[in-house]
């Protein structure tokens, strides 16, 4: 009897529910596998889980809106953004009135949203860029921030688009009034813990 050696497999696939374009009640029933998963015009975006530089990022940006935030607005890391039936997103940070948090348990609409903030990844660069700006100021948004490791980029709603950015480089302090008063070196969010 002679045995062979079956290789194990080294990809597997996701079979997505619904087909394009998707809606957000379709990536409602897509699976919790590990990837993050947004639509853009019905169209899927999947990211992998953030890097470990991208998770102390947002915790530590998390923390300094935190600290500064008064009572009835909310930092949250990582919510639903329900734009359109067909746009859904996952902002690495939002800040939120209270009643806002109360309110939702699933998806928060745009008008909940102050501040949404990216934190730039290289999956994600092109995305955090240029398509998040133009979706979150087209829906009302009316702070994004972007944070890079050199610098971080505030863009101000004025109309339908957003002014600046206004540029705060890494080892200068960014004093900012939106969505309410935070100070904070934007260098401090990309580094090691006791640098």
């Amino acid at each position: 009897m002679t045995t062979r050696a079956v290789p194990e497999p080294t990809e597997t696939s996701t079979v997505l529910p619904g087909r394009p374009p998707f809606t957000v009640d379709d990536l409602l029933r897509f699976p919790d596998d590990g990837n993050r998963y947004e639509l853009f015009d019905g169209s899927l975006l999947v990211s992998p889980a953030p890097t470990p530089l991208h998770q102390f990022s947002i915790l530590r940006l998390v923390r300094l809106l935190e600290e500064a935030a008064p009572p009835a607005l909310e930092p949250l890391s990582t919510v639903n953004l329900r734009v359109t039936e067909r746009d859904c997103f996952i902002p690495d940070v939002v800040v939120v009135p209270l009643a806002a948090v109360e309110a939702n348990e699933l998806m928060f609409a745009p008008a909940d949203i102050l501040l949404a903030v990216e934190v730039v990844s290289p999956s994600t660069r092109t995305r955090d860029r240029s398509t998040k700006p133009t979706v979150y100021a087209e829906a009302g948004i009316p702070s994004y921030w972007r944070i890079e490791p050199e610098a971080l980029y505030v863009y101000t709603l004025d109309d339908a688009t957003y002014a600046g950015p206004e540029i705060y480089k890494a080892g200068e302090v960014a004093r900012l009034n939106a969505p309410y008063e935070v100070a904070f070196d934007p260098g401090d969010l990309v580094k090691p813990r006791g640098a």
